[in-house]
């Protein structure tokens, strides 16, 4: 589990400091202060202090004195400084000397020597990286697809601390979405009719990831009815695989987004967010990096599902190929009677929001 700590400035006053501690000791799983602060924070009842010699943690700020801290029969923690690669040696150091965590502190570079240390020390002690504000700690948290194991917000504003925790609880959420499949049902839809349309506004959705075979996006005319429109992976005779692109069909379509919300295919924008879908209804959050549109001719097509006909609209093009229970099928070959991958869901929308007890029809 992530952990959100936050420094004390030993510089404020102390009713400062006590309406910081106050306003933030729900949030943080531990605070690096001073000596002299250690005594208010356990008045004020924080259950886990990192500081020199009478903190829970003992706070350490070179690989040499982590002997000592040990001596104490005490958790240690090492702050270190890397300025150069050759300080990354520290690092090295101080995990072979026990240090149970390390707060990495970068002077200038601040990406580069996280990678290189989370390539190194990851899962061999608890990585700390230091904050100043919320985008600071999303991007530590995603450095190297790992991220570091924690972050050290060094604000003295409350409000630093609140908006830490909710990019924390995110990068949660995220993780547990990719765990439990069950959370997306996909159903077999029936191929009742097909029928080729005139030009229309398509969105080709390109996003910062990469997708395989069975992958795509959940999309449709109508929030109760998403089709799973797999990325354009395939090698052909005229066209290069684009396997980042989800050719997604009128601007004016649904797709499915992180927390069950849809948005509208014309909403998108470059860093946004959409899921990305397999077969087995598994899913991971992706940004997008362009949304890419033109006149295309279009086709619709009607399946139904559990006695309801649900419509998308595509772009009348062989690479276009929706994801079926074994496989994939173009939509330039579809029929009635074929099998097609589906989200199906009751109740209404309000701003892409679902309201179950909302009576929507869309036809």
């Amino acid at each position: 589990m992530r952990e959100l700590w936050a420094r004390l400035d030993p510089s404020l006053p102390d009713s400062q400091k006590r309406e910081f501690i106050e306003a933030t000791k729900g949030l943080c799983n531990a605070y690096v202060a001073d000596e002299k602060d250690v005594g208010l924070l356990r008045e004020l009842g924080v259950k886990k202090v990192v500081s020199s010699n009478r903190g829970d943690i003992t706070l350490v700020h070179s690989p040499l004195e982590i002997g000592m801290g040990k001596a104490k029969e005490s958790k240690v923690c090492a702050e270190l400084v890397v300025r150069s690669k050759e300080d990354e040696a520290k690092i090295l150091e101080a995990l072979k000397g026990g240090a149970d965590y390390i707060i990495l502190r970068c002077s200038d570079w601040s990406i580069i020597p996280l990678e290189n240390i989370i390539a190194q020390a990851h899962g061999k002690a608890f990585l700390i990286a230091p904050v100043s504000d919320a985008q600071g700690a999303k991007l530590a948290l995603q450095v190297l697809e790992i991220g570091v194991d924690g972050i050290l917000v060094e604000n003295r504003d409350p409000t630093a601390i609140l908006e830490a925790q909710r990019i924390l609880s995110s990068l949660r959420t995220r993780a547990s979405e990719r765990q439990i499949a069950e959370k997306i049902a996909l159903k077999e839809a029936r191929v009742e009719n097909t029928k080729p349309l005139g030009l229309g506004a398509r969105v080709c959705v390109d996003t910062c990831d990469l997708m395989r075979e069975g992958e795509g996006a959940l999309i449709g005319c109508q929030s109760s009815h998403l089709f799973l429109i797999q990325a354009e992976i395939y090698e052909n005779p005229y066209v290069e695989p684009r396997p980042f692109r989800v050719n997604a069909g009128p601007a004016s379509q649904y797709i499915l987004c992180p927390g069950g919300k849809t948005r509208y295919l014309s909403e998108l924008k470059a860093g946004e967010e959409i899921l990305i879908v397999n077969r087995k209804g598994e899913f991971r959050t992706t940004n997008v990096c362009r949304i890419k549109i033109e006149w295309r001719p279009m086709i619709l097509i009607e399946a139904s599902c559990d006695g309801t006909l649900g419509k998308v609209i595509v772009q009348n093009a062989e690479t276009i190929r929706f994801v079926t229970p074994e496989g994939s099928k173009s939509v330039s070959e579809l029929k009635p009677g074929d099998k097609l991958l589906v989200r199906t869901e009751e109740g209404g929308r309000h701003f892409g929001i679902l309201v179950k007890e909302e009576t929507v029809i869309e036809r």
